[in-house]
Parts: C-alpha cells; structure tokens; sequence
C-alpha cells in the first residue's frame, strides 16, 4: 500500500502478540465509595511478582506488554476504572478510589511485590495514586477540583512496592495545553480560525508533509502563550456551568422542586475543537528525540487536529476541572513526582511524540527516591520500533522492565 493510501492514523497502534499459557482469572471488585471496577490476573506458573496496568481512560487488558511479561514470569493485573473507553465524567480523584481496589485485592493473592506499570497517561495515574497513599489518610484529597466529595481519606490505599514510569506524559492537563490549536477563533465553530496563531499557515513556518516545518521563537512564545489563554477561557466556562448547577441543587433542596432537580442533573458538557496541534509533531527541532514526523494521532496532524479523534474533545465540565485543565487538575505527572521515594524505573521511549527528553530530566529531578533508575530504549509513545526491523519498543522495554524487576524482588 501507498504512503497516500495508508489511512490518516496509521501505524498508532502495535503489533498484537500471542499470549502465552497462563492461569487467567476475571475479577469484579467494590471501590471504597461502591463503584464497580473489573480486572484480569494472569499468573504464569512460579511468579512471585505482579505488575500492574491501568489507564484512567483506556481499556489496557491487551496491552502489548502483557504476553511479554508473561513470557518473563512476571504475573500481570490490567484494571479498567469504573467507566473504561469512556471518559466523559473522568474524575481522577475518582480514579484513585478505583486503582486503590485493584491494589487492595492483590495484597490478598500472596505476591512478594506489586509493582504498577504506568504508561502514558497511566503513569500519571499511578504517581498521583502514590503520592496520595503516601499521606495519611486525613491529609488526602477530600474533593475534586471542582468541589465533588471523593474521600481518599476513608479508603484503605496500600501503596505499591515499586514504580515503573514507562514514557510518561505529563499528565491530561498539562498535555491538553501542549497540543490545543490556540487559533480557534470561536469555541462554537469548529473550523474558527486567527490566521496568525494558525499552526498549519506556511505563513506562520508550516511546511507540507512530509517536510518538516520551522517555526520562529517569536511564534514558539506567543503561541504557547495562546494555548494557557484558551485553557484559561475554557476553565471560566467550566467554572459557570459548575456554579450553575451547584445553584439549581441548592434551590432544590429549598424547593423540593423536580423542576430545579432535573436543572441540577442536567449535564454542563464542554465541547473542544481542535486538539492536535503541538507544534513539536511537525518541526522536529523543537525538543529534539528521535521521534517521526506525525503526532499520537497520525501522520497529518495538519488534518486529524480537525478530526474527531483527540484529548478532551467532550467532557463534563466537573472532568474538565479534574483531568483536561493544566490549571485545576490534580494528576499533574511533575507535581507528583515530588513525592516518588519508593524504588523507581523511569524509562523513556527515544522516539516518543509525547514525551519530551526535557520532561524525562525534569521529572528525574523532582524525584527523591533513593532507588531510582532513568533510561531509554528505542521506540515510539506506544511502543512500535522506530525502524522497519529489529525489535519493538515493548519488546526492549520489557527486557528492560524485568532486569529491573529481578534485580529488587
């Protein structure tokens, strides 16, 4: 098949592996506040050690890594949250209620050590879920950001024997605000445009695909400045339509009104356009790795930021709060890592679109773990080969994964 034939995102996703025999096992679990929540342990014959898998948004059951640990001897629990592929109402507070769950339970199956794999966003997740364990429980979090009460405090959080920060990004929020297209001139209109904010204008340094485009400081600087400003915008819309609805509740305990009830339930959605626009994906020069030209998403960010398919393009305005906003959310991968002492492998992908050799050194830093280990191998954010041969990025991050692993447990 052509280059102009191959589909807009193709090559996202990885190669599928043959899973290996193992004694698998379907688990449905109660949260501390009685959500439900389902997870997978496999167990290969003889391991004395679990790692874990989830992501506050995808369903990791299959992940590439799984069979690959599973070859290794390492057992394997992937965790969805309590509303997997579906992240509409995403409260990462809520989240941590559910991958305290999983972790609760696997204290009960006899393992030496239980020690999470977050990847992506997943590492966001697991860093913000230790830091929070880490307190004691009447220094928790008692609410999201936008004033839910979530009770971190009244949930048994065991924390993890270890850490495994495979290309970490840095968090919803703080990666929204890389890749939101500032030149969105009306939120209402998704094809809006301020011509001198366009990423995608050849005036403004753009190239066609497949050259690769050069952009000037002076755009660099004011275009980041563009971006916290529409996020800023959007976080006084959410503010609103939280307010509104924290009003109508109020009326309706006064009231006892259904009219003012179904104005308390009714959902305050946020709709936004065009969130694949990091300027990165497409001048290569910026934040220099080994990565290729595209972004997440695809080989054309120049097209898919006008597609469906991208970070927070619906969310309640309570999940916009906790998990889209740099400015409000609390799984912010940086701010946690302040609070990773536990025995840690940060791994970084040479060739990730997501996560920057910057954002490896800053988060390496803020860490104080007197057992911390940072390295890199070759492959992409999701872990296919930079190459057309050799092995994947999974596959050398794996025999990574349990050298490490081996050398603690």
């Amino acid at each position: 098949m052509t280059a102009s034939a191959r589909g807009l995102g193709a090559g996202r996703y990885t190669e599928a592996v043959i899973e290996p025999a193992s004694d698998s096992s379907v688990h449905q679990l109660r949260t501390a506040d009685g959500a439900q929540v389902a997870g997978v342990l496999r167990v290969p014959r003889g391991a004395t050690v679990v790692a874990t898998l989830m992501h506050p948004r995808q369903d990791v059951t299959f992940h590439a890594l799984v069979p690959l640990l599973l070859r290794a001897g390492v057992a394997v629990w992937t965790q969805g949250s309590r509303s997997p592929n579906n992240d509409l109402n995403l409260i990462h507070e809520q989240t941590l209620l559910d991958f305290a769950a999983g972790q609760e339970f696997l204290r009960t199956r006899g393992f030496d050590a239980v020690v999470p794999i977050g990847h992506s966003g997943g590492g966001t997740l697991a860093a913000f879920y230790i830091e929070q364990a880490g307190r004691a429980p009447d220094q928790r979090l008692s609410a999201a950001p936008s004033g839910r009460p979530v009770d971190l405090g009244a949930a048994v959080m065991p924390m993890p024997d270890g850490f495994i920060a495979l290309a970490p990004h840095p968090g919803q929020g703080a990666l929204l605000q890389r890749v939101i297209d500032p030149s969105v001139a009306d939120e209402r209109d998704p094809l809006s445009r301020t011509q001198e904010l366009d990423p995608f204008d050849a005036g403004n340094g753009f190239r066609d695909a497949p050259a690769v485009s050069a952009y000037a400081e002076d755009f660099i600087a004011t275009y980041r400045v563009a971006q916290r400003e529409r996020i800023q915008r959007i976080d006084a819309h959410a503010r609103a339509l939280v307010a509104q609805r924290r009003e109508s509740n109020v009326r309706f305990k006064k009231s006892g009104d259904a009219a003012d009830r179904r104005a308390a339930l009714a959902p305050a959605l946020i709709t936004v356009h065009r969130t694949d626009a990091d300027l990165r994906n497409v001048d290569l020069s910026l934040d220099p790795n080994k990565r290729p030209y595209g972004s997440l998403f695809g080989r054309r960010p120049d097209l898919t930021n006008a597609g469906l398919i991208g970070f927070g393009r619906l969310s309640t305005a309570e999940a916009w709060m906790s998990t889209w906003s740099a400015t409000t959310t609390n799984a912010d991968f940086l701010r946690c890592s302040a609070h990773l002492s536990l025995p840690t492998l940060l791994l970084e992908f040479t060739g990730d679109q997501a996560s920057f050799p910057a954002d490896i050194a800053a988060f390496a830093a803020a860490m104080p773990a007197e057992d911390l280990t940072v390295d890199a191998v070759d492959g992409t954010h999701f872990g296919d080969r930079l190459g057309a041969d050799g092995p994947t990025g999974n596959e050398v991050a794996c025999e990574r994964i349990v050298e490490w692993i081996l050398e603690r447990y």
